[in-house]
């Protein structure tokens, strides 16, 4: 990290401000902010650098959506979820980085693959207009199918984001598949990853992701979040509800096809 040239610092801050901009507007974009940490830094060290930045635009989706999460569904996630980030540290723990980088590329693109088939397969209802930014979702999340869903996504989410903080398609496609609508689904996620991202610090200090050096990088690149979070906060109001989900669902293919074919 001694050695960042001007270019590579750029990038990292385009990459920081486009975390801003998908906490606040299409989340799993960050998937290329990901994607940017690990071709400038060693990919395993990327994990601890990038983990303060998202939670600092985290922070900021917070403070903007926080209304509209759905707890219920936060509460159904959350244990599936921790068992998910334990199994991730403990595979981080062996695991080299073309092992990380291929198990969360294959994922992702299994994840977009299994939404993009439920789409097709059930027809979608229409939107009522009056309720087209709720907080609850048009699907029944608590039912037994829903639980197992919830339990599939949750294990998959704890894992992928411990591994290489690329949970956020993973969730973003759960959200879709139980039909929140845009505030309702940036809102529950904010709340979501501000809280599971917070939990991976300890993990992350242990396993020497994180560190004086990496924290004193952050300190540069925090300051870029807070633009890209403007921009996103401006651009969602102009952002239809099916471009919305097309624009989650490609960013999540994308993600996925760069960490297959790096």
């Amino acid at each position: 990290m001694d050695t960042i040239t001007f270019w590579q610092f750029a990038a990292l801050a385009a990459a920081s401000a486009l975390v801003g901009f998908s906490k606040t507007a299409v989340s799993g974009a960050n998937t290329i902010s990901l994607a940017v940490f690990a071709a400038v830094l060693p990919a395993r060290e990327s994990t601890g650098v990038l983990l303060p930045i998202l939670i600092a635009g985290d922070l900021i989706a917070v403070l903007v959506y926080r209304r509209h999460a759905h707890w219920p569904t936060l509460l159904r996630l959350f244990p599936a979820v921790a068992a998910g980030v334990v199994v991730g540290a403990v595979f981080m723990l062996w695991a080299d980085d073309d092992a990380v980088r291929m198990s969360i590329g294959a994922i992702l693109l299994l994840m977009a693959g299994v939404t993009l088939w439920r789409r097709r397969a059930v027809p979608e209802p229409e939107a009522d207009p009056s309720t087209a930014t709720a907080a609850t979702p048009a699907t029944d999340t608590a039912s037994g199918g829903g639980r197992l869903k919830a339990r599939s996504y949750g294990v998959l989410g704890g894992f992928t984001t411990m591994v290489a903080n690329a949970g956020g398609p993973v969730m973003s496609l759960y959200l879709l598949s139980a039909g929140f609508r845009k505030l309702g689904f940036l809102g529950t996620s904010a709340w979501f990853f501000l809280i599971v991202n917070t939990s991976k610090v300890p993990f992350s200090v242990g396993l020497g992701l994180i560190d004086l050096r990496s924290l004193l990088l952050d300190a540069a690149l925090v300051l870029f979040v807070v633009p890209g979070a403007y921009l996103g906060r401006v651009c969602v109001d102009r952002i239809n509800q099916r471009l919305f989900e097309q624009l989650v669902i490609g960013a999540t293919v994308l993600g996925g096809l760069q960490l297959l074919l790096r």
